[in-house]
């Protein structure tokens, strides 16, 4: 499953660039969210959120290091702000979503994996990674 999301990239000069982003969740990974952006037709890297975190920082701030997010009370209303940083490609980006569409994103994620059903084969994944 997933949903398209119009997100606002903040630039270091203050500007704003629309980005659309691809938030998809599958059951099979159900302690991740993967988002990947879009700018026109350029696709950018995707990143994997931890969907607790996700939901958490609607309500509060939360994380350290590579991905923080935390609500944001804007002129477009309440919005997710999601800070990201890449060691590898220099300074970090700040991403501004809709709260109500991650909130009704998450939902969705609730009725296919609901919070703390969550499973993982530890087994089959080192299988897995040992048979590559």
């Amino acid at each position: 499953m997933s949903a398209l999301i119009a997100v606002r990239l903040h630039d270091a000069a203050g500007g704003e660039v629309p980005l659309l982003g691809r938030f998809s969740y599958d059951s099979a990974d159900p302690y991740a969210v993967r988002a990947q952006f879009f700018a026109g037709d350029t696709v950018l890297p995707h990143w994997y959120f931890d969907r607790q975190m996700l939901a958490d920082g609607l309500r509060g701030p939360v994380g350290d290091g590579d991905v923080t997010f935390r609500p944001e009370r804007t002129a477009g209303g309440e919005e997710l702000r999601i800070g990201l940083w890449d060691p590898a490609s220099g300074p970090g980006v700040v991403l501004l979503v809709n709260a109500r569409a991650v909130t009704a994103f998450l939902d969705e994620t609730y009725a296919v994996t609901a919070p703390g059903s969550e499973t993982f084969d530890a087994d089959g994944f080192l299988e897995d990674l040992l048979t590559r």
